[in-house]
């Protein structure tokens, strides 16, 4: 089970994330868009380290909870802790699906699906563009 630690909100204008980030970021993060499948520039990563929230640098992932699920955006089946991020229900796109956010500052990193490995059984389908790798 992954720890849980107390998370601190940010809060930006549309304005400034848009300064801040790059207009594929933009895109994905603050307009819920999706990167083309295999095209990310982390998905075959395998270096070890942590995977934050490309927008405010809060750690999401690790690299030794990654997996290749073969579905075109790197994968993972475990958070780096329980409220690292945030799960909502998403029923655009005629689908009924749980979207991933990051908790500290709300962007839109990807879903969440219950077709993963063990020993969660969960696959966190995240866009590259919503990214940052920290080698370890």
């Amino acid at each position: 089970m992954a720890e849980t630690t107390k998370v601190e909100k940010i809060h930006k204008t549309e304005a400034e994330w848009r300064e801040l980030l790059t207009p594929e970021q933009f895109h994905v993060m603050r307009e819920k868009g999706t990167e083309r499948a295999f095209t990310g520039a982390l998905l075959n990563n395998h270096e070890s380290g942590v995977y934050q929230c490309a927008a405010c640098n809060a750690p999401l992932f690790t690299s030794d909870k990654k997996f290749d699920s073969g579905s075109g955006w790197p994968s993972f089946w475990l958070p780096v802790s329980a409220d690292a991020i945030e799960a909502h229900e998403d029923s655009t796109l005629g689908m009924r699906r749980v979207e991933v956010t990051c908790a500290k500052c709300g962007a839109h990193l990807g879903h969440v699906f219950p077709d993963g490995p063990r020993p969660t059984g969960m696959r966190y389908c995240i866009n590259s563009a919503s990214l940052g790798f920290e080698k370890q």
